[in-house]
């Protein structure tokens, strides 16, 4: 399976980039990963909202960019559906054995995902209903998908 999370924002951080850092090695061998980041806009601390949803649209334009006509597209909400690892490893396999082999996740910038993208995606999932830095996400989402492929080989994996 291939793998890719389209993020916003240049990772800075030196603790989640070694974190990250472990679990691509970690996913190496059970996936093609491609961690691929697009530009976020800079924005003033106030904002209209016609100027929140025009960075949206610029960030979202740059991550339509980076998805493929073939890829199945799992987009980070608030509002999304939130799951079990159990039931994410389930709707990983379930991609998998319907030849969904390019899997995209990704995640907005600070202040979220465009329409266009949220229009492209094929599923929202959320993590929490709580506000989360979209650079720590990065780092929680590749553990869950890390978790997720022990869960459906059947390997052992800390609870």
């Amino acid at each position: 399976m291939q793998i890719s999370i389209i993020s916003v924002g240049k990772l800075k951080e030196k603790y989640l980039k070694q974190g990250i850092d472990e679990y691509k090695k970690r996913l190496g061998s059970y996936c093609t990963l491609n961690l691929i980041e697009v530009p976020d806009e800079k924005a003033p601390e106030k904002l209209s909202e016609a100027e929140m949803e025009d960075i949206k649209n610029k960030e979202g334009e740059r991550i339509l960019q980076k998805i493929n006509q073939d890829t199945y597209v799992i987009t980070l909400e608030i509002k999304g559906k939130q799951l079990t690892s159990e039931q994410l490893a389930q709707e990983m396999d379930q991609l998998a054995i319907h030849g969904k082999s390019k899997v995209a996740f990704v995640i907005g910038g600070s202040l979220g995902l465009s329409q266009g993208v949220i229009k492209r995606s094929n599923f929202a999932l959320s993590f929490s209903k709580m506000t989360l830095p979209h650079q720590l996400m990065r780092l929680v989402l590749l553990e869950q998908v890390y978790r997720a492929f022990r869960i459906n080989r059947n390997e052992p994996y800390h609870k």
